[in-house]
């Protein structure tokens, strides 16, 4: 785990801009889950986007009125969000939070805390957390379980990528931040979000472009690897737009207001 922070950042800034282009954004009712279970009115509060990538949350959340900040590792990543977001964004590690005790509302991560180090980075976001208020881990996952197409196109993507993370690995589960949030002394709740994404067959193999696993390999294996799934999805979607089947895992760690 130690040394993911410096695989991601690297992987991630290679394919920056695929990244910025095909990843999903989250859904209305992902933000509408982590107010009731934050107890924190998006509007008006302060929050640390940390792991922010192109800025795919921090927009959603600047959409609702929060006063973000986003922060990450990855000095490309950092370059498109600021191209096309407006709101402060620092180059910092989430293990190492350069703020003062209590100054956030709300740490977020979205799609990222697992490349961060699970006791650091918990005990960091609750530093900067003020008394009552919350950290919050989420991520988008394709829901393979609801078509027969995804199930087998997962099944292929851990046949030919040896760095394959996701739901066609026996045992395969979230990341363990609730766990990480328990043990900081945090009251937990989790949530799944259910959604459906209608993309096109070009954008989504841009997104498969995008994963660390896929990224991780050398030039001529991605292309081979997109060009078989471009021929395998054609033969579901005939006319290149995909239905794909998605959920969000969400969880929060609220702090006690007398906490410090």
């Amino acid at each position: 785990m130690n040394k993911l922070p410096e695989l991601s950042h690297h992987v991630f800034d290679r394919v920056a801009e695929a990244y910025d282009a095909a990843r999903p954004e989250y859904p209305e009712a992902l933000y509408l889950a982590l107010e009731e279970l934050s107890g924190i009115r998006l509007d008006g509060a302060r929050v640390l986007d940390v792991g922010a990538g192109t800025g795919i949350s921090t927009r959603g959340l600047l959409d609702r009125g929060a006063r973000a900040v986003a922060l990450d590792r990855g000095g490309r990543m950092l370059s498109l969000l600021r191209a096309r977001t407006a709101c402060q964004a620092m180059l910092a590690d989430g293990n190492r939070l350069p703020f003062r005790d209590g100054v956030a509302d709300l740490v977020t991560y979205a799609q990222a805390w697992h490349w961060l180090d699970p006791a650091l980075s918990i005990a960091e976001a609750v530093r900067v957390t003020r008394p009552g208020g919350a950290v919050a881990g989420w991520w988008n996952s394709v829901d393979a379980g609801k078509a027969d197409w995804l199930a087998a196109y997962q099944v292929r993507l851990a046949e030919s990528c040896a760095g394959y993370i996701g739901p066609a690995l026996p045992g395969w589960s979230m990341p363990p931040i609730a766990g990480a949030m328990g043990d900081a002394g945090l009251h937990v709740e989790e949530t799944w979000i259910h959604w459906t994404r209608g993309v096109r067959l070009d954008d989504f193999l841009t997104d498969l472009r995008s994963y660390s696993y896929v990224a991780a390999l050398d030039p001529e294996s991605v292309e081979e690897l997109v060009t078989r799934e471009r021929t395998e999805l054609r033969k579901v979607f005939a006319d290149g737009r995909l239905t794909v089947p998605m959920r969000v895992y969400l969880a929060v760690g609220r702090k006690g207001e007398g906490d410090a």
